[in-house]
């Protein structure tokens, strides 16, 4: 006789036989969902739909509306762009995950590509899903996947294996072809109907998909320069000196050579802000620096730093932040769901900081204010007056927002966008989010400077994103030029300081499954000490013990 047991959905009690998958379950409630569902959550825990559940269990299914799940349509999607490649063109034919893109992921061949190319490719994708494929999970010996690996020649991937400590890795199935993913995955094609490619250049295309922010539909391809050419650049560089991925820099760890890598990266980052400061001093005209960039890109550090570049050239800089012109917080606009929305830029006291900035340019001396966070109102202390030789260097998330001073003339203004853009990938199709990348710095030193817990940094992060893409990411074009933050070796030092604090998220938290994913995540990446880091590091800005800082 069957077991049955008792589950919980949506605050609903069912009776299931014990052993049902999580698959044949979801078939019954697929009909609330506007999207197929991809993956679960048991009692608290991210499962795929292969899970059988043994146990009384409540259950949250997810479609691509969630984070977890949009995560996992995007893997699936993955897995099938790179499947359906190398049915067309061979098993040397190879698809390499590059980096995000305006709502998409650019991806280089190691072939030719044409726009006939890509939209063989979409359709032979289409067929793949059409055909409702599965995708098997496999637990194997990890010396067996390091040997599955380099008999493929992917030599990365048997990297990766190398520096796995586990004595079995997961590897995904798809027709005949294995593949290892740090992600969860569907359990077959079918779920993955909505994607669009788009042909960039002759090795290069976009793989679009629908987002947590924009679910219904593909946004049409919007290109950005700027972004493009740095992340372009990076790359390149990493080429130059052999770091490219990972397994690139654990090798340097594990050779004991990673103190040159970070001089090297330091030098190089130190270099590119030198130029902007130069250029800058060249435009004899501009008179207002304006800086804006996501959440933990550094922007403190870099404006502090760009200070000190301008009095090396005899320049007098002089820093205001936006945040000082912020309403009184009694004034402070209300999101939809009726909370203080301290992103908009309506929550920025803007005829205020128009009139006082003409003012101040005018050479007027001019009382500015200082936001007392703790009372949530402006004070006067300060007074500022620009003198012949002096330049403005103003932070603040809508810096770039074209609504801003529009008093003043644009040859007066010049502005930088600035954000953590990760180049370094985990292997050729397992990319590092440079999101993720921001999250960890975040962590870090919301915890040391705030004393904030890892769950109030998750907590706070759904809503920081949400600010972002709606009051960043729309006007960084811009910018007259665009700063990545992002250090190649970063992310073996933020894994010294950030995985204790994430295994301090308890396991009933709603973000116990966030913090062991960037735990699973880190996991690639050997550590690395902070000690050579230089004090005036944008790394400082988020461990410590910066010049600028502390």
């Amino acid at each position: 006789m069957l077991r049955t047991i008792e589950i919980t959905i949506q605050n609903q009690r069912y009776q299931i036989s014990s052993g049902v998958t999580l698959e044949e379950i979801a078939s019954q409630f697929q009909q609330k969902y506007k999207y197929p569902i991809l993956i679960a959550k048991v009692n608290n825990k991210l499962e795929e739909l292969t899970k059988q559940i043994t146990n009384p269990s409540n259950i949250e299914f997810l479609d691509l509306t969630s984070r977890e799940g949009n995560r996992t349509h995007i893997s699936g999607l993955t897995y099938v762009l790179i499947y359906a490649i190398k049915k067309l063109y061979g098993k040397k034919a190879n698809a390499i995950i590059q980096h995000s893109l305006d709502k998409g992921i650019y991806i280089e061949t190691n072939f030719k590509l044409s726009e006939g190319k890509v939209t063989e490719i979409k359709k032979e994708m289409q067929t793949i899903i059409d055909s409702n494929m599965p995708i098997t999970k496999m637990t194997i010996d990890r010396m067996e996947a390091i040997d599955y690996f380099e008999n493929m020649n992917d030599l990365v991937k048997a990297g990766v294996m190398k520096y796995n400590t586990n004595s079995y890795v997961t590897l995904y199935r798809l027709g005949n072809y294995y593949n290892y993913f740090y992600n969860l995955m569907p359990i077959s094609t079918g779920s993955l109907s909505n994607f669009d490619l788009t042909y960039i250049k002759e090795n290069g295309f976009l793989l679009q998909f629908p987002t947590v922010y924009f679910p219904d539909k593909i946004m049409p391809y919007q290109p950005h320069p700027g972004i493009f050419e740095v992340f372009k650049e990076h790359h390149d560089w990493g080429k130059i000196i052999h770091v490219e991925n990972s397994v690139d820099l654990n090798k340097v760890v594990s050779s004991g050579k990673i103190s040159d890598l970070i001089r090297i990266d330091e030098t190089l980052q130190s270099n590119k802000l030198l130029n902007i400061a130069k250029e800058i001093t060249n435009h004899k005209n501009v008179k207002i620096v304006l800086i804006a960039g996501p959440s933990s890109s550094g922007k403190t550090t870099t404006t502090r730093k760009l200070c000190m570049y301008f009095q090396s050239f005899g320049l007098k800089p002089k820093m205001l932040s936006m945040d000082d012109y912020f309403v009184e917080r009694e004034e402070t606009p209300l999101d939809e769901k009726g909370q203080p929305d301290y992103e908009c830029l309506k929550a920025i006291d803007l005829k205020l900081f128009n009139t006082q900035l003409e003012k101040i340019l005018n050479g007027e001396e001019v009382l500015i204010p200082t936001f007392n966070f703790a009372l949530g109102k402006k004070e006067y202390k300060n007074k500022i007056k620009l003198e012949k030789d002096d330049i403005i260097l103003i932070e603040g998330i809508h810096a770039l927002n074209n609504n801003i001073l529009t008093n003043i003339p644009r040859e007066n203004k010049y502005k930088i966008y600035i954000s953590a853009l990760t180049e370094l990938n985990i292997d050729d199709h397992n990319r590092v989010s440079t999101t993720d990348n921001r999250l960890l710095r975040r962590i870090i030193r919301d915890n040391r400077t705030r004393g904030y817990n890892v769950e109030h940094t998750l907590k706070t992060w759904i809503s920081v994103r949400k600010g972002e893409e709606k009051y960043i990411f729309p006007f960084q074009d811009e910018a007259d030029c665009t700063l990545n933050t992002a250090l190649i070796y970063e992310l073996g030092v933020l894994k010294t300081y950030v995985e204790p604090l994430l295994y301090s998220v308890p396991y009933e938290s709603p973000y116990y499954e966030e913090a062991r994913r960037l735990i699973n995540f880190l996991r690639l990446f050997l550590p690395i000490p902070a000690d050579d880091i230089p004090k005036d590091s944008a790394l400082r800005e988020f461990i410590g013990n910066g010049c600028f800082h502390d």
